[in-house]
């Protein structure tokens, strides 16, 4: 039976955004360093609060696996000389492996016989071990930035005050170097509420005494209060509260000890756009807004403190008045920039750079409108009015004070002053929908021409941008290509347009001029390169499988839409009790084909049975397959090509591909070549194992 290791780093408080990757990060590290110290063990979890990383490892073994470790050296005729007695080689063998030379064993292996180093290493005890590995637990963590404190070299993602580490119970006296800490068995509650030390004995009397200490560890745990108290909080006054997942979350990473205040603002408030209430309770204040049943915000909010007062009033009134200073800053800066009608606006992009190479953000604007009215005429001509116009506008509200203090807004503040302005509903809402998705799991334009005005502003940002130079590097993305092309490849598949990828890059390029520094091939090829391995990302997120989503990508990508239906079909077919024995046949039939290989079928030269057979079939099929293809039905086309399975295998039966008559190999080189184009229009099947 093994035993419980607990093991606390207690810090200054650490971001919420930090706490979970590190929390995951945490289990990781721990569980990789155990298993390669040969410690096993039955459990391992991990808890967090902003001021405390915690690692719980349940039936942790006593000491390590014996260890025996055999290493290959010379041959025995190299080792030995004619006297049998060692020679320099098995001398220094011995020596690096550490083993007196007499120890080396002769092992016959199925090249001869060959000197064999054999070590033992018997299992140290697990506390011993636990001094040097959790140190490089600790030292594992990666965070997004660093601090380092006092006179030491030691960084950490806040400075550390305390380390707790207990196995079985007992203290294991782990020290970090360039850290003046040891640990012990003492662990601290709330910083205000119960600031002194506490000892502990075990990881249930460690969470049951922090939460008398008004501290709630478990991070599962506390987001349920936060849940529970925001619901119970918002019934007071009638109300229903908006728990929104991601403010959830950041909220229970910033509270240790969640109490809860329902607040409430002027009536009055409820008059400015529901974007410009919520946002400053949500992204400023991290509250959370109330509703009632119909959805209607009421002038209440609720918030989640970190702080149990005995008059909770203060704390109210603390939180209302702060928020009323965001809402009187917000209702000031609404009613002053409807002053000047959105389109009045645009002339003073040109006083904001868009990236010093490729001009201002008016430059920008006049090519995603150019752009958008381009892409609406391929993928729906009825949208162009109102694309171009939202394109021309897009951008406006970068220059409003709303949107300069809060920058969020932008693209909601576009589409409520377009409203304002007069400009036509579906002006206004591509005005906004042109920013969607914003991040991963957003909505998505419910319009085409918000749809067309994104994918050109998108299409604009990566290709100028590759164009001078400033691609994507490992984990450095400062223009975020990377969302900007997800973006792309998910708007197209969403609203399913049809237009040519390759197409649209051009038009793209072109609209720059002479303002970037690559070829026009250059930024052709790795623009698509790159946008194709976001489809690839998408298409596999989708549920589609890796090798069905390379098979399809590889026989072509123009059409996105048109290559997520293929990989669709393919996925299905996939799953046919045949379907490896199909993809074998295709794999044999292109393999055989010299490359490059290109030229039509002679009918004339064809004298065995089975290749006229098999000439036949694939001329009565192609018109069908070329029909399904042309309707989309990959499915279907892909069901009957693989009726020429049959016909394939009689033909390498039956007839000598490669023969002594050239003429009669190069004809069947092309009628191969005829059964691996019907594949072809869908997958490259050499890319499906089975």
């Amino acid at each position: 039976m093994g035993k419980e290791l607990l093991f606390e780093i207690g810090t200054e408080e650490i971001p919420s955004g930090y706490l979970p990757p590190a929390l995951e990060e945490l289990k990781a590290v721990a569980g990789r360093l155990l298993q390669e110290h040969r410690l096993t063990f039955a459990g391992i979890r991990t808890l967090g609060t902003p001021r405390r990383l915690t690692l719980c490892v349940d039936g942790l073994a006593e000491k390590q696996a014996d260890a025996r470790r055999e290493v290959i050296g010379p041959t025995r005729a190299v080792a030995y000389d004619a006297q049998g007695k060692p020679t320099r080689a098995a001398e220094g063998f011995a020596r690096a492996q550490g083993v007196p030379v007499e120890r080396l064993e002769v092992r016959a292996l199925d090249r001869g016989e060959y000197m064999m180093a054999v070590q033992e290493e018997r299992g140290a005890a697990t506390p011993q071990v636990l001094l040097t590995l959790l140190p490089k637990v600790l030292t594992s963590l990666s965070f997004p930035k660093f601090m380092r404190w006092g006179d030491g070299t030691f960084r950490f993602v806040r400075p550390v005050r305390w380390l707790l580490c207990l196995y079985g119970g007992k203290v294991v006296p782990v020290a970090i170097e360039g850290l003046n800490l040891k640990a012990d068995a003492k662990t601290y509650g709330h910083r205000f509420l119960s600031p002194r030390g506490v000892r502990v004995r075990s990881f249930q009397e460690y969470l049951e005494t922090l939460e008398e200490k008004f501290v709630i560890v478990d991070q599962d745990r506390r987001r349920e209060i936060v849940r529970k108290l925001a619901v119970e909080a918002a019934a007071t006054v009638k109300g229903q509260v908006v728990l929104d997942d991601d403010l959830v979350e950041t909220v229970t990473h910033l509270v240790e000890f969640p109490t809860v205040v329902c607040g409430s603002f002027r009536p009055e408030y409820l008059e400015l756009p529901r974007d410009v209430i919520i946002t400053p309770m949500r992204k400023h204040q991290r509250y959370f807004p109330v509703v009632d049943a119909a959805g209607n915000l009421l002038p209440h909010f609720v918030a989640i403190s970190n702080m149990r007062a005995r008059d909770m009033e203060l704390i109210r009134q603390g939180n209302e008045r702060v928020l009323r200073a965001r809402l009187n800053d917000a209702e000031f800066f609404y009613r002053d920039d409807r002053k000047v009608p959105l389109a009045e606006r645009v002339g003073r992009l040109r006083d904001i750079i868009f990236q010093e190479k490729l001009g201002t953000m008016h430059d920008k604007v006049q090519r995603v409108r150019e752009l958008a009215a381009f892409i609406a005429d391929r993928v729906d001509p009825a949208c162009r009015a109102g694309a171009e116009r939202a394109a021309h506008l897009c951008k406006a509200d970068l220059v409003t004070t709303m949107v300069k203090e809060f920058p969020n807004l932008q693209g909601t503040m576009g589409r409520e002053y377009a409203r304002l302005s007069g400009e036509p509903p579906e002006v206004c809402q591509a005005i906004e929908e042109h920013y969607l998705p914003r991040s991963a799991g957003d909505r998505l334009a419910a319009s085409n021409a918000g749809a067309v005005v994104g994918l050109a502003d998108r299409l604009d940002s990566i290709v100028g941008c590759f164009g001078v130079g400033l691609m994507p590097t490992g984990s450095e993305d400062p223009y975020a290509l990377r969302r900007a092309a997800l973006g792309v490849v998910q708007t197209i598949l969403h609203r399913g347009l049809r237009a040519s990828l390759g197409e649209l890059v051009e038009r793209a390029r072109a609209a720059f001029g002479s303002r970037l520094d690559h070829p026009a091939d250059r930024i052709q090829r790795e623009v698509l390169d790159f946008l194709r391995g976001r489809i690839q990302v998408v298409l596999v997120d989708r549920g589609l499988p890796p090798e069905v989503v390379e098979a399809v990508l590889a026989a072509g990508f123009d059409d996105v839409a048109d290559a997520a239906r293929r990989a669709e079909a393919l996925a299905v077919m996939r799953r046919e009790a045949d379907f490896g024995e199909l993809s074998a046949a295709f794999r044999r039939v292109v393999g055989i084909i010299p490359r490059g290989f290109d030229r039509p079928v002679d009918a004339a030269r064809l004298v065995e049975g089975a290749e006229r057979a098999l000439h036949a079939q694939v001329i009565a099929l192609k018109a069908e397959v070329d029909g399904k293809v042309a309707a989309h039905d990959y499915l279907g086309a892909l069901q009957r090509i693989a009726g020429l399975k049959p016909m394939v295998d009689m033909f390498f039966e039956e007839v000598l591909v490669i023969g002594p008559d050239e003429g009669l190999t190069q004809n069947r080189f092309a009628l191969l070549k005829a059964v691996g184009d019907l594949f072809a229009r869908i997958a490259d099947f050499t890319k499906i194992t089975g």
